[in-house]
């Protein structure tokens, strides 16, 4: 079931110069997460563990592939709609765990389920791909992503996390330069 994340394309409602799978976008996702854990442990003293919190990213939006991609503004138009769909990827989520075999199912329980501390860090990833993924839009000269740049922007600002400050100030820069550049 989780290899079926690549035909699944997200920003649905936006053009795209470059289409994202939802493969992708949890690869990255799980790039990003790791390396934020592994500055919050080795910068900031964290108590964390950037594998775990790189597998986590690895599963996050897994349910997606029962109930597609629903865009952000949809999602989280109002809270009624937002419990709905919580409910419904929730259940999603049940029904890939029952998939697994009884004997292995624990092990995977917290890939989709992890504890509060990785789940910040996975979240904060995700945030952090939406901008990465805007910047890359706009770089190709799709205007259309502008407004969502500067709102991921800020959800990235807002998260009032060290690791996503030097996350932001030494990474995310080099998203914006060519091959050549970013070599250097």
């Amino acid at each position: 079931m989780l290899f079926r994340m690549k035909y699944i394309n997200r920003w649905a409602l936006m053009r795209n110069l470059r289409p994202e799978t939802l493969s992708e976008h949890t690869l990255e996702t799980a790039f990003i997460a790791h390396c934020l854990a592994v500055i919050a442990k080795r910068r900031f003293g964290e108590d964390i563990n950037p594998d775990r919190v790189a597998v986590a990213a690895m599963f996050h939006d897994t349910a997606e592939v029962i109930t597609g991609d629903l865009p952000t503004p949809v999602k989280y138009y109002n809270d009624e709609i937002k419990a709905a769909y919580k409910s419904i990827e929730a259940a999603a989520e049940d029904k890939l765990l029952d998939l697994i075999p009884e004997d292995l199912r624990d092990d995977f329980l917290p890939c989709h389920r992890p504890d509060e501390l990785t789940e910040k860090y996975v979240k904060a990833a995700d945030k952090f791909s939406a901008l990465i993924k805007c910047r890359e839009e706009i770089s190709l000269g799709n205007k259309e992503f502008e407004k969502a740049a500067k709102s991921s922007e800020k959800a990235v600002k807002a998260l009032n996390l060290p690791a996503a400050d030097v996350f932001l100030k030494e990474f995310v820069p080099a998203f914006d330069v060519g091959l050549d550049e970013s070599m250097k």
